[in-house]
């Protein structure tokens, strides 16, 4: 009963397919129909020059560049305290496991175009990529007409402060492609010439629209993902003690997205309702994007949720798993640490879901369409691997044999416990159709 968008990835799965398997068999002269068809962008290649990127830096306004410079000092802050330390394991004398995190060796991160400028997830895809430690990383954001087949320029200035040359000016399914499969040749965006190839990468982050959000689950095990980060979505948790003005402000600053956003509120409150209701009407008036907040307010994605009480309400909230979620009631602390459910939580009336869009130093790629229920947002976890490193003396592994060969034996997997006995003296028996060989035994 809970306000959903219709959106049906399988499908879309199906309908970028073709897109997908074009760019694996076919490269780049897939890649620029793709480009051509989707963007409405004739091009010749996608590796967005240095000169561009270095121009538009050059280029950009001192208070975004400022702005920029602080969302990234306080992104670092908090992901660089996420950084993990390897942890070794005494199980027995002489018997360690140690987890070891080792960063992967590249990663392809997709900033979306289309409605929107996304500098701010330039930042926040690149920063937790660079704290983990990840040695190689590319850029990729939708072509753009009016910027002569190049991504927007403040996309570009942002990939410039935080020192990414590596940018294409590739979108869409085509681009998830790209990152997967790698190009033979990439060519140079926006001017002739060659730039050489595209290295395929080992995980692919970022948001992106409902064909992106296709091409990454299509592409999942060729590629590692973060999560499905699809159009955006908000749920606000309510009593009456929050400002309507503040909670319809927050609900249309997320329907300002995209006409598919969803902005979703909770509440036991059919007063604060009511006068929700009347802000939005009066704030929607006097904004911006007026078309597009109306059509998402009004889709079957956003809407007023009425509970009995805040405990009916904490379970709506996660049954709906929201990308982001507000708590602006009594006690927001104390109801927010009973969440379970949600990408990211804004606790109280001075933390709303544009701080963290911009500057809370949290992550803004954050799972959506219920995906928080068993996926996290961006950080720097999302590049790290734990491996474990087992080393065991000849004594410690000579204590536990004998449980080893049992589970072996339980298991039917006498070779496994030949393995072990085979360091004792025991040389394996090789099975024949007469019965047991001699051959290789002791003599």
């Amino acid at each position: 009963m809970l306000p959903r968008a219709a959106l049906d990835v399988d499908s879309a799965v199906a309908q970028v397919r073709p897109v997908v398997e074009a760019v694996a068999h076919q490269g780049l002269p897939a890649v620029l129909d793709a480009t051509r068809r989707f963007d409405g962008v004739e091009a010749t290649g996608v590796r967005v020059p240095a000169e561009a990127i270095a121009a538009a830096e050059a280029g950009l306004d001192d208070a975004v560049r400022d702005a920029l410079r602080e969302s990234i000092r306080r992104a670092r802050l908090v992901h660089a305290d996420q950084r993990r330390t390897d942890v070794t394991t005494r199980v027995v004398p002489g018997g360690t496991v140690t987890e070891r995190f080792v960063p992967v060796g590249r990663v392809g991160l997709y900033v979306p175009g289309g409605l929107a400028v996304y500098p701010s997830s330039v930042v926040m895809n690149v920063v937790p990529a660079q704290e983990a430690g990840v040695p190689s990383l590319a850029v990729a954001s939708p072509p753009q007409k009016e910027f002569g087949g190049l991504p927007h320029p403040t996309i570009l200035a942002a990939c410039a402060l935080l020192g990414v040359d590596e940018v294409y000016a590739v979108g869409g399914a085509q681009a998830i492609a790209v990152f997967a499969y790698g190009l033979a040749e990439a060519g140079l965006s926006g001017s002739e010439g060659a730039a050489g190839p595209v290295e395929p990468v080992d995980v692919v982050t970022g948001p992106g629209n409902i064909w992106v959000t296709a091409a990454k689950r299509l592409l999942r095990g060729v590629i590692g993902i973060d999560s499905e980060a699809g159009t955006t979505e908000i749920a606000v948790l309510a009593d009456d003690t929050a400002d309507p003005v503040h909670v319809a402000a927050d609900l249309i600053s997320q329907a300002e997205h995209d006409p598919a956003a969803a902005s979703v509120l909770v509440t036991a409150s059919t007063a604060l309702a009511d006068a929700v209701d009347a802000e939005v009407v009066r704030q929607v008036a006097v904004t911006k994007h007026v078309e597009r907040v109306q059509a998402a307010l009004s889709g079957p994605q956003s809407g007023i949720v009425l509970v009995d009480d805040l405990e009916q309400g904490l379970r709506v909230v996660d049954a709906y798993a929201a990308e982001h979620l507000e708590i602006q009631t009594a006690d927001a602390r104390a109801v927010a640490a009973r969440v379970r459910n949600a990408g990211a939580i804004f606790v109280g009336a001075w933390s709303p879901v544009s701080l963290g869009d911009y500057c809370a130093g949290s992550n803004h790629v954050l799972p959506t369409g219920g995906c928080a229920r068993h996926s996290s947002g961006l950080s720097v976890q999302t590049f790290l691997r734990g491996i474990h490193v087992v080393e065991y003396t000849e004594e410690a592994l000579r204590e536990v044999a004998d449980h080893v060969t049992t589970l072996a034996d339980a298991e039917d997997l006498p070779a496994h416990g030949a393995a072990v006995r085979a360091r004792f003296g025991s040389r394996p028996e090789v099975a024949t159709a007469g019965g047991p060989s001699q051959a290789g035994s002791p003599k």
